[in-house]
């Protein structure tokens, strides 16, 4: 049986003040990704059986190259968002929870960067 009055366990627990924007954040990043789920299945319909010339020519499309970028930084951003939340809600010692969080976001702004690097170079010819 703890001696700790609950109020005091409940202290530094409470809102940050940032539930809001991370709520919006997560909502516009699946807006966001609506689209471009649909231009997704489009592409892979296009380059089903394409061989790599076809494909790099697909990609270099200015619309298609921007898709695929915006696509890319969407669906990690969105997929940090999701982590984020799920090692708050369910990783209760500090120092792990810290590790986790940015192990996490270390890996998908390092995602964000290569893929859009590695777009680009598929899109510039290179």
């Amino acid at each position: 049986m703890s001696m700790v009055d609950p109020l005091a366990r409940a202290r530094g627990r409470g809102s940050a003040g940032q539930g809001t924007a991370h709520w919006l954040h997560q909502r516009t990043s699946a807006l966001i990704l609506l689209p471009l789920c649909g231009w997704l299945l489009y592409a892979i319909v296009q380059l089903a059986g394409a061989d790599w010339a076809s494909a790099r020519e697909f990609v270099a499309a200015p619309l298609n190259t921007g898709a695929f970028v915006l696509f890319i930084i969407s669906v990690l951003y969105h997929a940090m968002l999701g982590l984020q939340v799920v090692i708050e809600d369910y990783v209760s010692r500090p120092a792990l929870e810290l590790a986790l969080q940015l192990l996490v976001k270390g890996a998908a702004y390092g995602a964000m960067i290569m893929g859009v690097v590695f777009t680009l170079r598929i899109a510039l010819g290179a």
